[in-house]
């Protein structure tokens, strides 16, 4: 695997214990699970994107 698609993972691993646990407390899973799941994809691409950049190119 390739490192953006283990950031992924790990967001998206990350996103779904986030909603399960938020969906638990209010009683509602399903929205909870959607919500982590979708914030995990977002936080995962992000972190990718942020990782696949050299460090020399940020402040030119």
């Amino acid at each position: 695997m390739s490192k953006n698609n283990n950031n992924l993972g790990l967001g998206l691993a990350l996103g779904v214990c986030l909603g399960t646990t938020f969906g638990a407390l209010t009683d509602n899973l399903a929205v909870g699970v959607a919500l982590g799941i979708s914030l995990g994809l977002a936080l995962g691409m992000t972190t990718g994107k942020r990782n696949g950049r050299r460090s020399g190119d940020q402040g030119e």
